[in-house]
């Protein structure tokens, strides 16, 4: 299916956009994508968001500093996060034709959409995404859960990202499922 997908971009595409939920399987996604689209760059919200409360800061960096130069034809870049120290630790780039996956809640708003090729919004269970997310991350994440939840809820409230996405996808047992939202 992700072939098909691939196969309608067309050859001059360069971004896609997954979002989603915590532990909804947007990595899952995009590594699976990145492995199909030959000569892809994955960026990952995780990377830049700028601690547990920078899930807003991150979408509008992805949408100033990265997506919107390179729609332009100019490179664009984006600044990493050392969650260790707890500080920026660097910038890196993306030429604008350089094929590019965004994959992290935050990265599909009605902006966004409007400079990426396809929206990819992944749905998942709540129970289900809380498992997987903290069989993922362990008890670094637990106690951080529901502050994250809430900003995601803020998130989804402003930019209603389901409804700009091209495609819904859904975890199966034997990979994705893929449906056009209503």
């Amino acid at each position: 299916m992700l072939d098909d997908i691939l196969g309608r971009l067309g050859p001059t595409a360069t971004t896609v956009l997954i979002d989603g939920r915590s532990g909804s399987g947007k990595s899952t996604l995009a590594m699976r994508l990145h492995n199909l689209w030959a000569c892809s760059t994955v960026v990952r919200l995780d990377d830049i968001y700028p601690g547990w409360d920078g899930l807003s800061w991150a979408a509008e960096h992805v949408r100033r500093s990265l997506l919107e130069p390179r729609a332009a034809g100019h490179t664009g870049r984006w600044r990493q996060w050392d969650w260790a120290t707890a500080a920026p630790s660097g910038w890196h780039t993306v030429t604008p034709g350089q094929r590019l996956v965004v994959e992290g809640i935050g990265a599909l708003t009605p902006t966004n959409r409007a400079l990426a090729d396809l929206g990819i919004w992944v749905d998942a269970d709540d129970t289900e995404r809380k498992r997987r997310a903290l069989e993922r991350d362990g008890e670094t994440y637990r106690p951080h859960w529901d502050r994250w939840a809430t900003q995601e809820d803020a998130f989804i409230a402003r930019f209603h990202p389901r409804a700009c996405a091209d495609l819904i996808a859904v975890v199966t047992a034997d990979g994705f499922e893929f449906t056009v939202p209503d």
